[in-house]
C-alpha cells in the first residue's frame, strides 16, 4: 500500500462495514477467492492500490475460481436483464445486425461446448464484429491458452468495474 488518505469513493469503500463491501466486490467479480482477498487488504490508500491488488488476486485464482468468475458474466449479446453494468459493457452489440446476434449466439454454444464456460472479453469499447472476431480466433485455443487468455479478459474487466467503484461520485459498482 502507498501512504496517504484515501479519498471519494475509494474512502467509501474503506469505510463500508465487511459485509457490504463483499456484496460490492462481488457485483465486481463473482469470485469468492478474489472478493475476500480484496476486502482482506483493505484499507486502500490508494486506487492504484486496489487495482494491483485485484491485479495479483486474479493472477492467482484457480481454475474452479476462474469458472466461479465466469458465472458472474452473462454470454455476449445476451446482457443480464436489469443490469446496467453488463449492457454497458457490451454496448457494442447492441446496434448489431440479426445476422451478427444470430452469428454470435452459434459461436457463444460453440465456445461454451468446447471449454465448459461462456466466452469472456472484456467488452468494453469493442464493435459486434470485433467481439465476434475475437471469439472466431479464441475457439481454437487449447484449454490452458484459453484459460491464460480468459484471466487476462478477467483482470480487465475488474478493473473497469473497479474504477466505478471507486470514482469521487457514489455510483457503486459500474461497468465501462
Amino acid at each position: 500500500m502507498t501512504s496517504g488518505t484515501a479519498s471519494g469513493g475509494l474512502a467509501r469503500f474503506n469505510a463500508l462495514e465487511g459485509a457490504a463491501a463483499l456484496a460490492v466486490l462481488h457485483e465486481v467479480c463473482a469470485s469468492r477467492v478474489w472478493a475476500e482477498r480484496l476486502l482482506a487488504a483493505r484499507p486502500y490508500a490508494a486506487a492504484a492500490d486496489l487495482y494491483a491488488e485485484s491485479d495479483a488476486a486474479t493472477a492467482d485464482l484457480t481454475t474452479a475460481d476462474l469458472t466461479e468468475a465466469m458465472a458472474g458474466h452473462p454470454p455476449i449479446g445476451r446482457p443480464k436483464p436489469g443490469d446496467a453494468a453488463s449492457s454497458r459493457e457490451q454496448r457494442g452489440m447492441a446496434g448489431a445486425s440479426a445476422e451478427l446476434r444470430a452469428e454470435m449466439l452459434e459461436l457463444n454454444l460453440a465456445y461454451q461446448e468446447r471449454f465448459g464456460h461462456v466466452f469472456l472479453i472484456c467488452a468494453t469499447g469493442r464493435t459486434g464484429e470485433q467481439m465476434r472476431d475475437a471469439v472466431r480466433e479464441r475457439i481454437g485455443n487449447t484449454a490452458e491458452r484459453e484459460r491464460e487468455i480468459v484471466r487476462v479478459e478477467l483482470g480487465k474487466i475488474n478493473r473497469i468495474r473497479l474504477g466505478g467503484l471507486v470514482r469521487d461520485e457514489p455510483s457503486g459498482a459500474q461497468g465501462g
